[in-house]
């Protein structure tokens, strides 16, 4: 078969997987302070039908697969998801997003399974701060994570943290600090407005007041006199710079202020089984049935390609057109 060609040239070769969208966080930007009404276990996917949606896009050039939530590593059988992906042909690479909570115990038998890397949620250095912004989070569970994820051999690391002014656009030279002696990629990320345009509660920035644009980011931290990376490692949109004998990279993932529709390679698949062309997109197919009838699933996946945008339409200054929040979508 042919790869997955979309309208405007782009190969997809890289699908985003939500396998819950339940989370032990309730992170600030994310969610909102009384949660969410999660979506009942019977309309998710199980573990074979991902498998099955998996080997389908496998078969159309599909290539690297990342397991995202919620918080992929509340899901009963993350290990056994793990290990059945990365054992499908043509598969090169299954990657996680997480908050680590999970990943002081999880790393090994991860890594064991043939999970390659991890990305690990981080947004400030600060104790009592980690503990606001996800609403209850205990930062000592990220360090254990990360040390575990080290461990493993889950390579690179990479730390996301998304900016926030007011809130933690002062740490941006302590967070760029630490990729000097550790081997670790940070990624700063631009706030999207995806379901997080409400009220955060009392001590939080307005939405008027939270967006940070990438260039910004970059001038706070320019007393690094960071340099462009030229291979950029992984698959991910970031734009990479060292600082000059730094062991790690800073990267800056920027949907908004220097968006990087041109090359997007991806598509989303929901927990609930909904094919999603772009984030910021709501026109989604569901192959729920289908997979569960058994019919094929190739009709299905061109349809989603073919609703691939060009771009995306967000603002900083308003809610994106999706309907669902991030946790939701699967980031």
């Amino acid at each position: 078969m042919k790869d997955f060609i979309d309208p405007f040239g782009r190969s997809i070769t890289y699908l985003r997987i939500s396998l819950t969208d339940r989370c032990n966080l309730r992170c600030v930007y994310c969610m909102p302070r009384d949660g969410l009404q999660w979506q009942p276990r019977a309309e998710q996917l199980s573990a074979d039908e991902i498998l099955r949606v998996v080997e389908t896009a496998s078969r159309w050039g599909v290539r690297r697969v990342r397991l995202t939530g919620g918080e992929p590593l509340v899901h009963p059988l993350i290990v056994e998801i793990v290990r059945r992906i990365a054992s499908i042909p043509n598969i090169e690479e299954v990657s996680l997003t997480t908050n680590a909570m999970l990943l002081g115990r999880l790393a090994q038998p991860l890594a064991d399974a043939r999970l390659s890397r991890v990305n690990i949620s981080l947004d400030t250095l600060d104790r009592e701060k980690f503990t606001r912004i996800t609403r209850g989070g205990d930062i000592d569970q990220v360090w254990e994570g990360i040390a575990a994820a080290e461990r493993a051999h889950l390579a690179p690391i990479k730390l996301n943290t998304v900016i926030v002014r007011g809130l933690n656009d002062d740490e941006l030279p302590a967070l760029a600090r630490l990729t000097i002696v550790h081997e670790w990629h940070v990624r700063f990320i631009e706030l999207m407005p995806v379901g997080n345009t409400q009220d955060w509660g009392d001590g939080f920035p307005t939405p008027s007041e939270r967006y940070v644009s990438v260039q910004e980011m970059r001038a706070q931290i320019s007393a690094f006199d960071i340099q462009p990376v030229q291979t950029v490692i992984g698959n991910g949109p970031a734009r990479t710079f060292r600082i000059p004998g730094a062991l790690g990279t800073v990267g800056f993932i920027s949907p908004l202020g220097e968006h990087f529709c041109d090359t997007c390679n991806r598509l989303r698949l929901t927990a609930d089984g909904k094919l999603r062309p772009c984030l910021d997109n709501s026109n989604e197919i569901s192959l729920r049935e289908a997979v569960r009838l058994g019919q094929p699933l190739d009709d299905h996946y061109r349809q989603a390609i073919l609703n691939k945008p060009q771009h995306h339409k967000m603002l900083a200054t308003g809610p994106a057109g999706s309907q669902r929040g991030m946790s939701q979508i699967g980031g």
